[in-house]
């Protein structure tokens, strides 16, 4: 499947998405905006088990294209022109990521900048190659955060050093990112992608509509009492209880052998 700013490739049940315009350190235009949101609902189509997101080339993504957020202010006479609908499309992304009942694993390398932060935060699992290195830069323009940031990092890391990062602009590296609970795992550059398909092959042999409902769960976690998340609890029991998955894990348990999950 072709996309103008970025690559799609279905490896057996696993979607490997690429931000492809390496040229602008994969910048978030409008266009890749769209063909992202396009390449997941491929990865829906295709009935993929798990999806790796990555980008080409020197970085992940360097966050909002400023070039392209200039051009809109001139064409428009309005500086927020490009903060409006495609921002409200970089967000519903952001919501396509988290709602989506499949595992997502954001492969990072090299540069990771604003929004890019945000979108690799906004996945499951982060690995990240030992040149990686993360910043919330919207400080340093004088913006604010976007693309789920002020929901993900202070959830990961803490309000305190949250607020430090958002208000200082500081760049961290993958090391010191994985020691703030940012990011699951460091990698050599080399290793990078094969140790996240390695991952996302592993969450796909898994009972992938259960993760759909790991995914729910955590998503209400910090927003829920204790009751409701008991209820949701329950609730996300009870439909995994009547799923194929169940009857398969239990009978393989009896029967001493590796489950054949299907996701349903």
């Amino acid at each position: 499947m072709d996309f103008e700013t970025v690559t799609y490739e279905l490896n057996e049940t696993v979607a490997i998405i690429t931000l492809n315009r390496p040229e602008a350190l994969n910048a978030l235009s409008l266009q890749l905006t769209l063909d992202l949101r396009s390449a997941i609902q491929a990865a829906i189509d295709d009935q993929a088990r798990a999806v790796v997101l990555t980008g080409a080339g020197r970085a992940f993504c360097s966050g909002g294209d400023l070039r392209e957020m200039q051009s809109m202010w001139r064409k428009e006479g309005r500086i927020e022109a490009f903060l409006e609908e495609p921002l409200k499309a970089l967000h519903e992304v952001i919501i396509l990521i988290r709602e989506t009942p499949i595992p997502f694993i954001a492969a990072v390398q090299g540069v990771c900048a604003g929004a890019g932060t945000n979108f690799a935060l906004a996945c499951d699992i982060v690995f990240a190659a030992d040149n990686a290195s993360f910043n919330e830069a919207f400080v340093r323009i004088g913006l604010s955060p976007d693309c789920g940031g002020s929901f993900f990092l202070p959830r990961v890391i803490g309000e305190k050093l949250a607020a430090e990062l958002f208000m200082t602009g500081e760049t961290v590296s993958a090391e010191r990112a994985a020691r703030f609970g940012m990011i699951n795992r460091v990698t050599t550059a080399d290793n990078l992608m094969s140790e996240s398909l390695l991952m996302a092959k592993k969450l796909a042999l898994a009972p992938t509509a259960s993760i759909g409902r790991i995914k729910r769960m955590l998503n209400a976690s910090f927003s829920n009492d204790l009751r409701r998340q008991l209820e949701l609890e329950h609730e996300c029991q009870i439909e995994s209880g009547k799923s194929n998955d169940f009857k398969e894990g239990v009978t393989a348990f009896f029967e001493k052998r590796q489950p054949n999950f299907t996701g349903t």
